[in-house]
């Protein structure tokens, strides 16, 4: 069993190969950013799963997995992720994920949702995708639609609509929508302002 772990947090990366590694039988390889992950699913013989951190450098949120999924070669691919939410975690697997992988599951967990997912299964933990998202208690949330709190998060990260769109997989004209209709439900005038009450309300 080949498995490649993406990932920009080294000890993260490190951690999970050295467990990986100990249950014998498999075989890993692992990089720091998409543009690797990319060259070595390209150049290295055909891996049974390839593990893309959502957040790491190149990635692109959903954009990058719908891309490895497309080189060729039927590798599985899941997601793993410290921050997606809920949301997140079901288009991915939507989008043709193997799985999805919080990293906060214990070292044993994880490495069984890998030998699963190798395997050819599907694999998303059923406490976090049942799980009442954080920000139900919070009044600003509470006006919005999951999908326009996940454009919201991408106002205050500095994103502009088409890179939002990507991350989301919908149209930019989409993004849009839900930018003006986000607007107009928490009485916001511009993008700076949606962002810096989302941060205020301790959304983000």
């Amino acid at each position: 069993m080949r498995v490649l772990i993406a990932d920009d947090h080294d000890l993260l990366r490190d951690t999970l190969e050295l467990f990986l590694q100990g249950q014998g039988g498999i075989e890993t390889a692992s990089v720091g950013d998409f543009d690797a992950a990319c060259a070595r699913i390209t150049a290295d013989a055909p891996y049974d799963l390839v593990l893309l951190d959502y957040n790491m450098p190149g990635m692109n949120g959903l954009a990058g997995l719908r891309a490895a999924l497309a080189m060729g070669g039927g590798q599985r691919v899941a997601l793993i992720s410290g921050e997606a939410n809920r949301q997140i975690a079901e288009d991915a697997l939507t989008a043709g994920a193997a799985g999805f992988v919080p990293k906060s599951l214990p070292a044993k967990s994880m490495v069984n949702a890998v030998r699963f997912m190798a395997m050819g299964e599907k694999y998303a933990p059923l406490d976090f995708m049942t799980a009442a998202e954080d920000f139900v208690a919070n009044p600003l949330a509470e006006k919005l639609t999951p999908r326009e709190l996940a454009v919201l998060r991408g106002l205050t990260e500095g994103k502009s609509n088409k890179q939002i769109g990507r991350d989301l997989d919908i149209q930019e004209s989409t993004v849009k929508l839900h930018v003006k209709t986000l607007y107009r439900k928490v009485g916001a005038a511009n993008r700076t302002q949606a962002a810096m009450m989302a941060r205020e309300a301790g959304l983000y």
